[in-house]
């Protein structure tokens, strides 16, 4: 019997003054889960930016995915936030785990200046919301380790044959928002939920839907 096409799904290290990051305790419920014909492989990823790069190169050469997902918090959203792009600048305004803050310093030196997802974000924004889960599209990752990771995936991706990469934003934990006056949260079963919905329309679909899911500002 063939083995399944696998999706690596990643998540992060708590970083900051967090204790927990919401990302990795989603992510992790669904390893070994199958979706769509494929098998959800999950890891966590250092919140550090050489670090992060070295892990991620080391699991494409031993899992070869088909998908690529990475999953991030994002303290202060209130929506799942599929990222359409990340960008080729490293812009620190804290230091990552290990220390380190770049500054102005690219992802991959010349590289792209951007890429955009590679998975149907508009027919998995439309699935999250037909599921009742409060979801965006996102024309921003920030410049920190997220966006770092989230261009690597689909600078990897792009190097090989029909690979698919993209990147999703979650809000805080309750407990973790819990810390700030009005600061909006998600549970983590609604997070769980939402990464297998937005998984299995990317593992069964090609083509993207098209309508308007931009931002005025």
């Amino acid at each position: 019997m063939s083995t399944p096409p696998r999706i690596l799904l990643t998540g992060f290290t708590p970083f900051g003054n967090e204790d927990v990051n919401p990302s990795w305790e989603a992510v992790r419920v669904l390893d070994g889960t199958p979706i769509g014909g494929h098998v959800v492989v999950a890891r966590l990823l250092p919140t550090a930016f050489a670090e992060s790069q070295r892990e991620l190169a080391s699991l494409m050469d031993e899992l070869e995915p088909a998908i690529l997902l990475g999953v991030g918090q994002a303290g202060g959203r209130s929506r799942l936030s599929i990222e359409r792009v990340a960008i080729n600048v490293q812009d620190a305004r804290i230091p990552d785990n290990a220390g380190a803050q770049p500054i102005d310093v690219a992802v991959v030196a010349d590289g792209p200046a951007a890429y955009f997802s590679t998975l149907p974000i508009k027919a998995m924004l439309k699935a999250l919301l037909a599921a009742g889960l409060p979801a965006e599209v996102s024309n921003t990752a920030g410049t920190f380790v997220c966006n770092h990771v989230a261009y690597l995936m689909l600078h990897l991706a792009a190097s090989r044959r029909d690979v698919r990469a993209g990147f999703i934003h979650i809000p805080y934990l309750p407990e973790q928002a819990a810390r700030f006056p009005n600061a909006p949260s998600m549970n983590r079963d609604d997070v769980v939920r939402a990464l297998s919905i937005a998984l299995e329309v990317a593992a069964t679909r090609r083509g993207d839907d098209h309508f308007g899911a931009g931002t005025l500002d």
